[in-house]
């Protein structure tokens, strides 16, 4: 028999989400409980407002949940020290966020490595991973450019080897491809899913993009605080 603690990746259990005062709270997430396997890939839509990012954000323990319980690749990250969830955060979860977040000050390649100069430096191991991912993303003759340099399209792009630089086993996009033009969203997009099935990540996705939704392995719409599959 197989483990389940081996197949599964992401376990939610009764998550809840309130923002506000005590006596007037927002409840933004109300009991939401799912599985996500590894390799699987998720998408999360839902209007404006819906929860989609406030999601992400605890999963990915850029934010607590006001009850309920996430456990990745069997830990609860909630409950580690502050030192220890941000190594937990940097080496298990890569993120890639609507805006591409590169650091203006440094160049295509050093944005790239920033993930593993975290908590030590970047050894040749990772400055090759490093390459590696900027060739995969088609960016190898953009290495020492900065991002003021480049594109949208090609920022993006190098959030995507960005995220991916410690070999996370689980990937947080929010709305990854809403600020490109169509041909632009759909290379990402495409890179996007080539990649994660490469690296064998689980794939978090919060979109309204019924396209970049429907390439996922499953799909949950999130309405009034609760998620149903679609």
């Amino acid at each position: 028999m197989v483990d389940a603690r081996e197949t599964t990746m992401l376990t939610v259990t009764d998550l809840h989400k309130q923002f506000g005062p005590e006596d007037r709270p927002l409840q933004v997430l109300g009991g939401l409980s799912f599985e996500l396997a590894r390799g699987e890939s998720l998408a999360i839509t839902g209007p404006s407002g819906s929860g989609k990012s406030t999601l992400l954000h605890i999963v990915g323990t850029l934010d607590e949940p006001t009850s309920g319980r996430i456990v990745v690749d069997g830990v609860d990250p909630h409950g580690l020290s502050e030192t220890d969830v941000a190594r937990f955060r940097n080496s298990v979860t890569g993120f890639i966020f609507q805006e591409h977040h590169l650091l203006p000050q440094y160049s295509v390649l050093e944005n790239v490595l920033m993930p593993c100069l975290a908590f030590g430096a970047a050894g040749d191991d990772e400055v090759e991973r490093a390459h590696d991912l900027l060739r995969r993303v088609d960016l190898s003759d953009r290495l020492d450019h900065s991002p003021a340099e480049l594109s949208g399209g090609e920022c993006q792009r190098g959030a995507v080897a960005r995220s991916l630089m410690n070999s996370p086993r689980l990937l947080l996009c929010d709305e990854p491809t809403g600020n490109l033009d169509t041909a632009n969203a759909n290379r990402v997009a495409d890179l996007l899913f080539e990649l994660q099935r490469q690296e064998g990540s689980s794939l978090i996705v919060a979109t309204h993009s019924k396209d970049l939704a429907s390439r996922c392995d499953r799909h949950f719409e999130l309405l009034q605080g609760r998620c149903s599959e679609v």
